[in-house]
């Protein structure tokens, strides 16, 4: 198994390369428990799947998103992300947000984001 910073970096790159939900395939326990700041976590991979193809299909402009810093520890990373972009759900957003990842066994098994609504 590759190590945790090298599965970090993967995911990371196909997010930037705009293959969300091919990442989160590859990447997401079945069991995962997400949630965004402190609304309602969602627990499982078929809901939360659910959650992310409703997030890019609802997507009217993606202007960008970049990579600002990554930390990797054991079992745990946190990326510090920059998006600009239109849904058609949420309006225009530019905002900058941490993703906090806990891994086991080369999958994300809970994720929390933590930015300004």
């Amino acid at each position: 198994m590759a190590d945790l910073k090298s599965l970090v970096n993967e995911l990371n790159q196909m997010i930037l390369e705009g293959k969300i939900l091919e990442a989160f395939d590859k990447f997401y326990d079945e069991n995962v428990v997400m949630q965004d700041n402190d609304y309602p976590a969602r627990v499982g991979k078929a809901e939360n799947r659910k959650f992310e193809e409703l997030f890019v299909t609802g997507l009217t402009e993606f202007r960008g998103a970049k990579l600002l810093n990554t930390i990797v520890s054991e079992g745990l990373s946190v990326s510090e992300w920059f998006f600009d972009y239109t849904h058609k759900d949420f309006g225009s957003r530019t905002y900058t947000q941490l993703a906090v990842q806990r891994w086991k066994d080369g999958k994300i098994v809970e994720e929390k984001f933590y930015y300004n609504s």
